[in-house]
């Protein structure tokens, strides 16, 4: 039910050109995936995402398992059911959200205790669990539970961290028995190169459907995400897919492409969205500023998005000023669009 296929290499750099069979659907990349954290990627339709060209998109183990739950979506019929969308789905592990967002959470060889940033409550999760969770949410692509460090840290620190990532693969393959979902293991180890390396050696051994860089743009300088990602790319396998998790800008992913990654997603084109931050062929526009209050051009000449075909820079200007909710819509829409078309243009100048 899931097959990586490598039609064209390019000759002048790493990149590759796939395709990724999924039951939900084929899957073109590289790909950007845009970030659906509750089940819904904010300010954005199903049938308005895949109008801009969305193919599949990421969705938050850890938020939905606090809410509504995972067992509520279970019984919906799946997460493609309950939010209404029929491409692929990909779930993470949600080990990144415990240590970002819990109130309180204690790590040991066994799992996470956390508290819940909604209410407090207290929760236990495991590699075991967390792969019940995301078997429960029928996700196309799941992600094996791992251990997170930020930046900085030091290197015993990070070491203890990628071992207990490297043991929690090894249950996360054992607990997966969805033969329908595709299982990815993920590379820890933050900005030493020796972790990197001796945790890629050990992922691979232990067997995945595809390949996962984590651990990345949380903070460390971009030179530093740059190496890790150019010395672990080419040890990974080259038939399988390589995912870049939480990365990242529009140069991000065409430097990150020339690596050999096929997969990215982040929050930038949405988040920036929302704070009036829009990308553009001519270079990014803070909507915000006075300089727009009288400019009626579209947001960018050289796009065919519902956004830059409609309406002026004036107009999106006081749509964000006034805190309009087309504000976000009309910003989000161009946004997406934006990031890939300029995947879709690196898929074609490879070919």
């Amino acid at each position: 039910m899931f097959e990586f296929k490598i039609i064209k290499k390019d000759t002048k750099s790493n990149a590759r050109r796939g395709v990724l069979l999924t039951p939900h659907g084929e899957i073109q990349t590289p790909v950007f995936m845009p970030v659906g954290t509750q089940g819904t990627v904010k300010a954005m339709k199903p049938e308005e995402l895949i109008e801009v060209g969305t193919q599949i998109i990421l969705a938050n183990t850890y938020h939905l398992y606090l809410r509504p739950g995972d067992e509520i979506i279970k019984e919906s019929g799946g997460i493609h059911k309950f939010m209404n969308w029929h491409k692929p789905i990909l779930t993470d592990s949600g080990g990144f959200q415990i240590f970002s967002l819990s109130k309180l959470n204690k790590v040991s060889e066994e799992g996470v205790a956390f508290q819940s940033h909604i209410d407090g409550s207290k929760h236990f999760l495991t590699p075991e669990r967390s792969i019940e969770i995301q078997n429960n949410l029928g996700a196309d692509i799941i992600m094996a539970f791992d251990e997170c460090t930020f930046y900085p840290v030091n290197y015993n620190t990070a070491k203890e961290s990628m071992s207990l990532t490297i043991e929690w693969a090894s249950r996360s393959k054992n607990a997966q028995k969805n033969k329908f979902q595709a299982l990815f293991g993920i590379v820890q180890g933050s900005i030493f190169s020796d972790l990197r390396e001796h945790c890629t050696e050990e992922i691979i051994k232990i067997g995945f459907d595809g390949y996962a860089i984590g651990g990345l743009s949380v903070g460390e300088p971009k030179e530093e995400m740059f190496k890790i990602v150019k010395q672990i790319s080419p040890l990974l396998p080259e038939d399988k897919p390589r995912y870049l998790m939480g990365v990242g800008t529009p140069d991000d992913l065409k430097e990150c492409i020339k690596m050999g990654i096929d997969m990215f997603d982040c929050v930038i084109p949405t988040r920036n969205a929302r704070n009036g931050k829009l990308f553009t062929s001519e270079g990014e526009i803070n909507i915000k500023q006075n300089k727009y209050t009288r400019d009626y051009r579209p947001l960018d000449e050289k796009c065919d998005c519902y956004t830059c075909k409609n309406y002026s820079r004036a107009y999106l200007r006081h749509l964000y000023m006034t805190n309009e909710i087309l504000s976000s819509i009309l910003n989000t829409t161009h946004n997406i669009c934006f990031f890939h078309k300029i995947v879709k243009k690196i898929r074609e100048e490879i070919c």
